[in-house]
């Protein structure tokens, strides 16, 4: 229930803050998102979605919990249709089926493995040689994505969401350390004492921080029905890695517990192909005015402004007209 309750949360913030992005969009002076009350409302909601989830972390394993992030799916597709007026189609409920169905089964037969996680415990689990490798490997593929994104100015929605479930594998690691040690705390067993709690606490604090910086850029640019269900499968996909590597079994039980989870997973997954199948990317609607149109002026050649910055497309001031045209 917890879990549930903390996605739909979820689900219901990142259409607030689709929203927020929309209406700033249509304004004759673009402000920054982070400017808005509107975006700032979605973030405290996905905050208090984002409690539910570390709280279901510390009952139960991650394999269990990931999969219920097809709440926000499902939620995300009828909000965004109801209230941002996205389209509905045959496909989209046959995806949504197919996915309500993938995580039926996944919940249901997941390796239902629980351990009491103390600080000690954790501390020899990150430096066993087969995190050390799991680690290294993300952060290689992280800073390659990082590099196309910054450098390359590229803002695909598989690049922008591939950094989120990045971010989120360690967001799970963390988030379930510190969730462990805080019901073992609660058992009468000290664990907040350990310097490792708290390297944990950051860790889980600034990797939530950078995820929604890549996830509300995805949010400018595509649609919900779109970010939502890629987000899922992203984020599924690496939670059950991250929580299975976390259990730190046996590589051989590894692999067939992580093969196991994900052929469950395939169910789910091709309900969001489904979803997101024949999707473009949406540009938001920005007010502008084409300069060959305006009665006694003329073009000026071929002369463009900075696409980079906020005020690209819009009508300028009159002052800066003035100023620009001396």
């Amino acid at each position: 229930m917890l879990a549930i309750t903390g996605n739909f949360l979820i689900s219901i913030s990142l259409n607030i803050q689709k929203y927020a992005h929309l209406r700033l969009a249509c304004q004759a002076n673009q402000k920054p998102y982070y400017t808005s009350k509107l975006w700032w409302c979605g973030i405290i909601l996905m905050g208090l979605g984002e409690l539910g989830n570390a709280a279901a972390y510390g009952f139960a394993p991650a394999t269990l919990i990931a999969p219920l992030g097809c709440v926000s799916v499902i939620g995300s597709a009828f909000i965004s249709v109801l209230f941002l007026k996205e389209t509905m189609r045959a496909a989209d409920m046959l995806g949504g089926t197919l996915t309500i169905a993938g995580t039926y089964l996944l919940v249901t037969f997941a390796p239902n493995v629980t351990q009491e996680l103390t600080a000690t415990k954790i501390q020899n689990y990150l430096i066993s040689w087969q995190f050390l490798i799991y680690v290294i490997l993300e952060i290689i593929i992280f800073c390659i994505l990082l590099y196309f994104y910054k450098r390359k100015d590229v803002k695909h929605i598989v690049v922008l969401l591939m950094m989120v479930a990045l971010l989120a594998s360690l967001t799970i690691i963390s988030v379930k350390a510190v969730a462990g040690m805080i019901t073992f705390s609660a058992k009468g067993k000290m664990q907040l004492t350990y310097p490792i709690f708290y390297i944990m606490f950051i860790t889980m604090v600034t990797s939530c921080v950078f995820q929604v910086k890549f996830l509300n850029q995805s949010m400018q640019l595509y649609n919900a029905t779109v970010v939502v269900p890629i987000n899922f499968v992203f984020f599924t996909t690496s939670a059950i890695i991250a929580g299975l590597f976390l259990l730190f079994i046996q590589t051989k039980l590894l692999l067939t517990l992580f093969s196991q989870c994900l052929c469950r997973c395939l169910l789910s997954f091709l309900g969001v192909f489904v979803i997101t199948r024949n999707r473009e990317e949406e540009h938001l609607q920005v007010p502008y005015i084409d300069c060959g149109h305006i009665p006694g002026k003329k073009e000026i050649d071929k002369i463009q402004p900075d696409s980079n910055s906020l005020s690209y497309g819009t009508l300028h001031d009159e002052d800066d007209w003035t100023s620009a045209q001396s």
